[in-house]
């Protein structure tokens, strides 16, 4: 094999592997949740939680309800649902990682989204999170397609001690 032929090779190796990082998918997660714990807690089993929460997204750029308390290592399922006629996500993370993301959104608007704390919810449909809030401190929600962050639509989750 020649050079040239290594070096597109190579290239188009790269770019795949650039795009696979951020094909995500937009279904509801059908294999093994990876459990990476981040400062606002960790993927949680569905079998702990011991409480549902509905969070409906809408086209306002709201999310209701926009504050959330739970307590220090309680699972909870979050119930996502998207009321309105466009296409919405939710992420959880601090606000410095959502601005971040938001900002990679921007750049990469039809990007999609796989991680445990993230979820792209189609007009109409419902998708569930089960996470573990096992830190306590005030952490962030929001949409982050383009322009809806931007237009407000964040909440704050609150974690309290045991």
């Amino acid at each position: 094999m020649s050079i040239m032929n290594i070096r597109n090779a190579l290239g188009v190796f790269l770019v795949c592997l650039s795009a696979a990082s951020f094909a995500h998918g937009d279904e509801e997660h059908t294999g093994p949740v990876v459990r990476e714990q981040t400062e606002w807690g960790i993927a949680g089993n569905v079998r702990a939680a011991k409480r549902s929460i509905e969070i409906r997204m809408l086209d306002t750029m709201r999310f209701v309800p926009e504050q959330i308390s739970v307590r220090q290592g309680e699972t909870v399922k979050l119930v996502l649902k998207n009321d309105g006629q466009m296409l919405h996500e939710f992420v959880l993370g601090t606000q410095k990682k959502l601005e971040e993301h938001a900002a990679l959104m921007i750049r990469f608007p039809n990007m999609e989204h796989s991680e445990p704390y993230m979820a792209h919810v189609p007009v109409g449909k419902s998708r569930t999170i089960i996470w573990t809030f096992n830190r306590t401190g005030t952490f962030e929600f929001a949409c982050l397609m383009p322009g809806h962050y931007q237009a407000g639509m964040k909440g704050q989750i609150t974690v309290t001690g045991k």
